[in-house]
């Protein structure tokens, strides 16, 4: 049965307004805040390429933060790359032009089911994927995945999966809605030329409710398609031959989440100031993107008590559900080795507790 859709207001929109107002301190108490672990301060881990699936935006504020503040420094990294997207982040790996990439469980799955690739997801940064279809208050108002049949639904070539996915995971063909091909920008759900839109929960969504636009979201992962998001991807042979390395990527990791869940402003303002400064991102907006991202997808119950990452054995089962439903024949094993993360709370358990 599915959930009550979430139902957002402007008063998001003014409590990342008043985050803004805190900038100055923020950034005047980071330092103090910050996490003193250095597991390889005298390791010389070289060089990592990290490829990540979309655009230096506030997405990425863990990594940004981390980048900043020299986490990824202090794990041992003499420099560590971060590539924008867009892109799956597969072929990447497994041409050995990044040596971990930041993707969606589905491209992982597909890429193991279909080709067999060497691939191993070992955290997630997102307990849920942020796909959601968003519809206006006003107007459709999609509370329930009954309630796309016979409407039009705007949706990305590049989400034709994932919609196909989450119309199989409610019962519902593909001939009783009526697919309407958008790109990622939400002018068609506003204008009227489409009921409702694949979306991203903390990004057009986001930007019509700071608008003053209310949306109804009906999220992906409440609505029998629950799959981590944003996961941390690498090949089995770095698994085997540079384990000590990703783990220490891993807690530089866990430090800028730490930090970005505490004040999701800090990372916006990386984004829109530095980072992604040729982007023409708007402070307010990114300060709620950021602020909903971290409320939303980054922490749970299981993250307050396993630490940021770490992916239950039940969410693991979940995602290789969804993955089933899309029509990806894998098991957990499969593609999940959260063996590295295991060793890393157990080496640094002061880790876990992100919430300060």
């Amino acid at each position: 049965m599915p959930f009550a859709p979430l139902r957002r207001t402007r008063g998001l929109a003014v409590g990342a307004a008043l985050v803004a107002a805190s900038l100055g301190l923020a950034a005047c108490a980071g330092d103090a805040a910050s996490t003193e672990t250095s597991p390889a301060e005298s390791a010389d881990l070289g060089d990592l390429s990290v490829q990540l699936s979309w655009i230096l935006n506030e997405e990425w504020s863990g990594e940004l933060i981390a980048d900043t503040e020299g986490y990824y420094v202090d794990a041992g990294f003499s420099s560590v790359n971060l590539i924008p997207g867009p892109s799956s982040g597969i072929a990447e790996l497994l041409s050995d032009t990044a040596d971990v990439s930041f993707t969606d469980a589905l491209s992982v799955g597909a890429a193991v089911a279909n080709e067999s690739a060497p691939l191993k997801v070992i955290g997630a940064t997102f307990q849920k994927n942020p796909f959601t279809i968003a519809s206006l208050a006003d107007g459709a108002d999609i509370t329930t995945p009954e309630q796309m049949i016979g409407k039009r639904i705007g949706v990305q070539d590049s989400n034709r999966p994932v919609f196909d996915a989450f119309l199989a995971a409610n019962d519902i063909d593909a001939s009783e809605v009526e697919i309407v091909p958008v790109q990622y920008d939400p002018a068609p759900l506003v204008n009227g030329e489409v009921d409702g839109l694949i979306a991203f929960v903390t990004s057009q969504s986001v930007t019509l409710e700071v608008q003053g636009i209310e949306v109804t979201d009906l999220l992906f992962a409440d609505n029998g398609l629950p799959f981590v998001g944003h996961v941390v991807a690498v090949t089995d042979e770095s698994i085997a031959s540079d384990r000590e390395r990703l783990k220490a990527f891993l807690v530089a990791e866990i430090q800028g989440w730490t930090d970005a869940v505490a004040d999701p402003a800090a990372g916006a303002e990386l984004a829109v100031e530095e980072y992604g400064a040729d982007l023409g991102l708007e402070l307010e907006t990114s300060i709620a993107s950021a602020t909903a991202q971290a409320e939303l997808l980054v922490v749970s119950d299981e993250t307050a008590e396993n630490g940021l990452f770490t992916i239950s054995d039940d969410l693991q089962q979940q995602t290789v559900a969804s993955l089933i439903n899309s029509g990806f024949d894998v098991a957990a094993a499969d593609i999940f080795d959260l063996s590295l993360l295991d060793e890393v709370y157990a080496e640094h358990p002061e880790l876990i507790a992100y919430e300060r």
